[in-house]
């Protein structure tokens, strides 16, 4: 047992002497390092490590929280009197309760990476720096805005009166940066990024290319004119439309009201060859872990198949209201916030279609390679949404000139049924989401 499972494991025994019907501690610790750089010079360069514990308590239908950062044995007995005390004034709620035992703790391999630990902090360094020289080896790029690296090692270990629980280690790294292309009076801009679990598995030069090949493509950029027209999504903008859905397919949310599919299950919410999957298990996810956040066992859910909307995402509370079983989707920003429904990797099941493909498919319409705004630009309720776009014309099925400016809109509902192709293609995004280039048959897009 580590220290950190042994620390979460007293306060569990505390709470319940001092008065709890159950218990439930989550116990972290993680380092992080980043690295900011520009014009060839290293701006900064922050390490940071935060542990502490959460404890959850319950007396009946009560339920309390407390969290702390002192893990002694007297600080232990301070977040659980802390947590117990709020239990006992809490209001009484029919649904809460711990979770209960859930069934075996996968072992899930290829989440951890040494190298984040071995490479110093002049090698990470360096590597930020490679990033952005790659970038400006294109004459065409004037700046570079920004190039970051950021890593981190994180340890989890949760404790129940109720459950097994579990620990587990994950460490993760990206870098990106935002080249600047064209002359004065216009400038474009253009991403590269790239994610893996250790620094070793990055390539600094791609990515500099990267951001410098998105940029300097939109150079003479115009806006379009303003009509209803397919669209082709590139693997990242789809990716940040299916991070949307896994806000809409929770089962908070849809108890709520505040989702666009709260009544929709077992409906056709999807074109036949659109399937989405939540998948705490793939080891190229980067959420990918044993457990949830409150120490259930991870899984692979099916949430959309042949069209269908198969499932909602539940953690213990929500399963216990809405009649399921939990899908193992708790999640929680740190220690000091109690668990929450949350997707773990969503991931779009990629088909067999190059670009080219993609292209004539959509015949006349709109690359679309990048987004802005689209998380305040989506009604949560409606589905309804209007934002900010640009990309390359498509023109007799060829990708054309590039354009700015522009607007797309449309529902979440009406874009999965007008989904008519699947790329072959696949890109993971840090917000817990994989993506595949889609065609979608119509969306109106506002330009000139």
């Amino acid at each position: 047992m580590s220290d950190l499972a042994a620390h979460a494991a007293h306060a569990v025994e505390r709470a319940v002497a001092a008065g709890a019907t159950d218990a439930e501690a989550y116990a972290s610790e993680a380092e992080n390092r980043e690295v900011r750089v520009h014009g060839g010079e290293v701006e900064s360069l922050t390490a940071a490590t935060q542990r502490g514990l959460g404890l959850r308590v319950w007396i009946g239908g009560r339920v309390g929280y407390g969290f702390g950062t002192d893990l002694s044995p007297g600080g232990l007995g301070k977040i659980a009197a802390r947590a117990v005390e709020a239990a006992r004034v809490a209001d009484e709620d029919e649904f809460a309760g711990a979770p209960g035992e859930s069934g075996e703790r996968p072992r899930v391999d290829g989440i951890t990476d040494p190298s984040r630990a071995e490479w110093s902090p002049a090698e990470i360094a360096d590597l930020a720096l490679a990033v952005e020289r790659s970038a400006r080896a294109d004459p065409r790029v004037v700046a570079v805005e920004q190039a970051v690296y950021f890593d981190s090692g994180e340890r989890v270990a949760i404790a129940s009166s109720s459950a097994p629980g579990g620990e587990y280690e994950a460490t993760s790294c990206y870098a990106y940066l935002q080249a600047l292309a064209g002359g004065e009076e216009a400038r474009e801009t253009g991403l590269g990024f790239d994610l893996a679990r250790g620094p070793a598995a990055l390539d600094p030069a791609a990515i500099g290319r990267e951001g410098a090949g998105r940029a300097t493509e939109m150079i003479g950029s115009s806006k379009p004119t303003s009509r209803s027209c397919p669209v082709v999504l590139d693997p990242t903008v789809a990716a940040s439309f299916v991070g949307l859905l896994g806000k809409a397919i929770g089962a908070d949310t849809v108890q709520r009201g505040r989702s666009p599919l709260a009544e929709r299950l077992g409906e056709e919410v999807a074109g036949e060859a659109f399937v989405l999957r939540d998948d705490g298990l793939d080891p190229a996810g980067f959420a990918t872990a044993p457990i949830d956040a409150e120490g259930t066992p991870r899984r692979r859910t099916a949430l959309i198949e042949g069209g269908r909307l198969r499932t909602f995402l539940y953690d213990s509370y929500t399963a216990r209201r809405g009649g399921a079983a939990s899908t193992g989707s708790a999640g929680r920003s740190g220690y000091r916030s109690p668990p929450g429904v949350s997707a773990s990797n969503l991931i779009v099941s990629p088909g067999s279609a190059g670009l080219d493909e993609l292209l004539r498919e959509a015949g006349e319409g709109v690359y679309i390679n990048d987004v802005a705004g689209l998380h305040s630009g989506v009604n949560p309720v409606s589905g309804d949404f209007s934002t900010g776009a640009s990309g390359m014309l498509i023109t007799n099925g060829t990708v054309g000139s590039p354009v700015r400016e522009l607007t797309i809109a449309s529902t979440l509902q009406r874009m999965l049924l007008d989904i008519v192709e699947i790329g072959g293609d696949v890109d993971w995004l840090p917000r817990r989401a994989a993506g595949v280039s889609l065609v979608i048959r119509d969306v109106t897009m506002s330009g000139a």
